[in-house]
């Protein structure tokens, strides 16, 4: 009796062991997957360059979304330069990096970013068209960014503090059409006028 609670228990210790020795591994593989992105992103997440954005907090389904558009090709890949890491200073863009990823990888970078605390861009902005920016937000975009563009809720990417210049062009790839819009942004986007975007853009900047 006592040989088989011996056993018993080493059985346990071994399926503990092997489970915890699984998610070392499962950290690890997680962490050799989201490295490459703080190369250009930040260290989780959080970005120092002024046209690249922060995306930690971003939600899984914001940055699932996201990556498999850039698989599809249907968001612009355009090219940039690597910022950090051994591959300082060499060329890629969004679809390169996406395609090589399979459906897995993309869950798990979600839940990586979707785990991580954003953290606002400090960055100087205008007072004055922040001030009308404001009152852009309250009548055309509250309704779908709620609290000021802040909510990783809203799966629509995180506005409130974010990088201005990249704000600025993504709001060109929208009004262009080169992104995709949903259609409840479309016609409020298409009444906006090019200093009502502008000041839209700095009222996102002043959040800091």
């Amino acid at each position: 009796m006592k040989k088989a609670h011996t056993g018993y228990a080493l059985a346990a210790c071994a399926a503990l062991l092997g489970l915890s020795l699984t998610s070392a591994a499962s950290a690890a593989d997680v962490t050799k997957l989201v490295e490459p992105c703080f190369d250009c992103h930040g260290k989780d997440g959080n970005s120092t360059e002024a046209d690249v954005p922060s995306i930690a907090s971003f939600s899984e389904e914001y940055m699932g979304g996201s990556l498999k558009k850039y698989q599809d090709k249907a968001r612009p890949c355009v090219e940039t330069e690597i910022r950090s890491g051994s591959k300082k200073g060499t060329k890629t863009d969004m679809c390169k990096i996406a395609a090589a990823l399979g459906a897995g990888d993309i869950t798990q970078i979600g839940e990586y970013f979707a785990a991580q605390t954003f953290v606002r861009t400090v960055q100087p902005f205008d007072a004055e068209l922040a001030k009308k920016g404001r009152k852009v937000y309250k009548l055309k975009c509250y309704t779908c960014h709620g609290d000021n563009g802040s909510l990783p809720g809203d799966h629509a990417g995180i506005l409130a503090g974010q990088k201005m210049a990249y704000l600025r062009e993504q709001l060109k790839h929208f009004r262009e059409g080169k992104r995709p819009m949903p259609k409840k942004m479309k016609p409020k986007m298409d009444a906006l006028d090019d200093e009502a975007v502008e000041a839209v853009i700095h009222y996102y900047g002043s959040i800091q």
